[in-house]
């Protein structure tokens, strides 16, 4: 069993003094029948509804694999830190299971605690895998290497880009914004939709929280709370799969603070400038979900979100043709962050040969398109997205995949492997930055890049 580390064991007890829904034997999955047997197990951050909807997908990598039982196993997470600190207490518990899907938050976790490196099987099957990492954004596949190993094949991700109400724009006599639109653009959008608009319309609502939050203001102006590294190595992937890039590396890297850069002064005044017009919501705490029967009433003019949204939209009975969807404002740069996620196979798993075979066919065409049938987050693939979007999804959903192309430098969200610490650091903070006066702006940064010194400290 890996060792966990105090502050690993310290969020475990955190959890279990929050308490769950799930009782121990829930948790750890005692009372699931078979739970001891040769299945290969995957864990997900879902329900069992969600469980029962991977069934199709179950059936299907059995044709191809009839000798591999597979039991999928929900564990439900209030967000993504709440399902890792569930998945590293059934590690301590002796019952991890063989897979787990894991989103960006979590990647450096596991692959310095948990995670198996897929390096050994990419390199032997890498004549069956050509086709998938030509299909692939390599940002994508830098986003889930860690010190020049690959830990992650991506199976969707989000960026976050601006979604905006056509009837806002219309109403100020507003045109949709140009793909190289500025700060500037923004904030004379957002007072031309003030000046136009009345009742309680926001022209900007947006969330605190580490996807879609601050971070996107920090990367348009070439920076982020934490200093911008990446880790040497990955060349036997670039070189074998991407070999017209350059520019990759072994992984992204977060380990020094850097919320005293001037630069992210700037952006926290921007958005403290904005929320002192009235031009802006305070920043909300959670995921933004609520935002949805807002939006689609036309009560918010615009706000960050990604390709999952239009799922959302839709089941809310918003029309396409209702909304659109833009590059974020750049100011310095046009950098966007994203969000992805994939299955990771785990280092304690006696089935890692089978694990693999889980993941190489979860990502192929066909896995895929079993896997996500919904416009619910844009799918790795290049090729799945029209499939995905061009039904249901506004005008320009191609900004949802083209945010890649376009923008090469585009990046993960900050995670580190003490992501969970370094949130609620950055969490804590962003409210007093951007909702009091000028002033305090310099003082919460002051004190996000204390509180940042004591999350990333190494034990």
């Amino acid at each position: 069993m890996p060792e966990l580390s105090r502050r690993a064991a310290l969020g475990l007890g955190a959890a279990a003094a929050l308490g769950t829904a799930l009782s121990w034997r829930r948790l750890t999955g005692l009372d699931i029948e078979g739970r001891r047997s040769d299945a290969l197990t995957i864990a997900l951050n879902g329900t069992a509804q969600d469980a029962a909807a991977d069934e199709g997908l179950i059936r299907a990598f059995q044709d191809v694999h009839p000798d591999i039982p597979v039991r999928i196993t929900p564990i439900q997470g209030t967000d993504w830190s709440d399902f890792f600190a569930k998945i590293l207490t059934l590690v301590a518990a002796g019952t991890a299971p063989d897979v787990v899907m894991v989103a960006t938050e979590g990647t450096q976790l596991f692959a310095e605690r948990l995670a198996q490196p897929l390096d050994e099987y990419v390199r032997r099957d890498r004549d069956e895998l050509r086709e998938f990492f030509a299909d692939v954004h390599p940002s994508l596949i830098e986003a889930f290497m860690y010190q020049g190993s690959l830990f992650q094949l991506p199976l969707s991700f989000n960026a976050a880009n601006m979604f905006f109400s056509r009837q806002a724009l219309e109403t100020a006599g507003l045109d949709r914004p140009a793909d190289d639109w500025t700060w500037d653009d923004f904030h004379e959008l957002l007072r031309a939709m003030r000046s136009a608009a009345t009742g309680t319309f926001r022209p900007f609502f947006w969330t605190n929280r580490m996807w879609g939050g601050i971070v996107p203001w920090l990367y348009t102006n070439g920076t982020s709370f934490l200093k911008p590294e990446r880790f040497t190595g990955g060349d036997w992937l670039w070189q074998e799969f991407y070999p017209d890039e350059h520019d990759r590396s072994g992984g992204h890297r977060w380990e020094q603070p850097n919320a005293d850069d001037p630069a992210v002064l700037e952006a926290f005044e921007f958005m403290q400038e904005l929320i002192a017009e009235d031009l802006g919501s305070s920043p909300a705490s959670g995921g933004g979900n609520e935002l949805v029967s807002r939006f689609s009433t036309g009560v918010i003019g615009m706000t960050p979100s990604g390709g999952y949204w239009v799922n959302g939209l839709s089941e809310a009975g918003m029309a396409k043709d209702q909304y659109d969807v833009a590059y974020f404002p750049g100011h310095r740069t046009q950098q966007h962050q994203f969000g992805a996620s994939g299955y990771a196979i785990m280092k304690s798993s006696e089935r890692k040969d089978a694990a693999w075979e889980w993941l190489k066919f979860v990502v192929s065409p066909r896995g895929m398109r079993i896997a996500q049938t919904k416009p619910d987050s844009n799918s790795a693939r290049r090729s799945y997205n029209a499939e995905l979007y061009a039904p249901t999804g506004p005008e320009h959903w191609g900004v949802f995949y083209d945010t890649l192309d376009r923008f090469p430098t585009t990046a993960p969200i900050p995670a580190p492997p003490q992501e969970a610490a370094v949130e609620t650091a950055l969490l804590k903070n962003v409210l007093n930055a951007v909702t009091g006066s000028r002033e305090n702006v310099r003082t919460a940064l002051s004190n996000l890049q204390r509180d940042l010194e004591l999350a990333l400290a190494r034990e």
